[in-house]
């Protein structure tokens, strides 16, 4: 099965071509540009496939990064996989950034839960737990940093991301929260196909649309 994998869900712009009968990557490319990723993404897109040697129509199945993280950028990415699914006439899942973060934490210490954090900024961290075999243990929540540190200081197991230096009272981490696309395809080619993708937001966004101006709902 050859997936199409998309992530606009934080600082990265990233595509893979998956094929996950050989469990190769035929093609990705990231880039890490922090904002504009509604303009970046369908050339990517191009060179990724590009690298591949194939086209859209090779393509059986797409997952995309559904958050939480960057609310305008999930957007972005979410509503380029359910077009280009619709258009193709192939199924779409979604892929959390948390669950995509445990696995990348999993391959590093394998045998081990893992408790993935993001720092979402206002005093507040995204995170959920998963077993030693990736699965989630909790549901992802978005927590004030004193009841996440409460959550994490019981927690025996490896902690990832951003947030980990919050939950242990440190200096929070200036560097984003990142992991390899390839991940997102493997992860989506291992999903069941049931409901399209749609945004994890575990809080409202950052900013207000401009009062006069729609924002149509995914």
């Amino acid at each position: 099965m050859i997936v199409l994998a998309l992530d606009t869900a934080g600082v990265d712009c990233a595509v893979a071509v998956y094929n996950s009968d050989g469990d190769s990557v035929l093609g990705e490319v990231t880039e890490t540009i922090g904002r504009g990723h509604a303009e970046r993404l369908m050339a990517i897109l191009d060179e990724t496939l590009a690298k591949a040697g194939l086209g859209l129509d090779a393509v059986d199945r797409i997952a995309v990064t559904i958050g939480p993280g960057s609310f305008t950028g999930i957007r972005v990415g979410v509503a380029a996989a359910r077009g280009l699914a619709l258009s193709l006439g192939i199924p779409a899942v979604g892929v959390t950034t948390l669950e995509t973060m445990a696995a990348a934490a999993l391959e590093q210490a394998p045998g081990q839960p893992v408790l993935a954090a993001r720092d979402a900024k206002r005093d507040e961290i995204y995170l959920q737990t998963f077993d030693e075999n990736g699965a989630p243990s909790s549901e992802a929540q978005a927590l004030p940093v004193a009841d996440a540190r409460t959550l994490a200081g019981g927690f025996d197991g490896t902690i990832t991301g951003s947030a980990a230096p919050l939950l242990k009272s440190e200096p929070a981490n200036d560097q984003p929260d990142s992991f390899p696309i390839a991940l997102v395809a493997r992860l989506g080619a291992l999903k069941p196909v049931g409901e399209k993708p749609k945004p994890l937001y575990l809080r409202g966004p950052d900013a207000r649309p401009q009062a006069g101006y729609a924002v149509a709902r995914i």
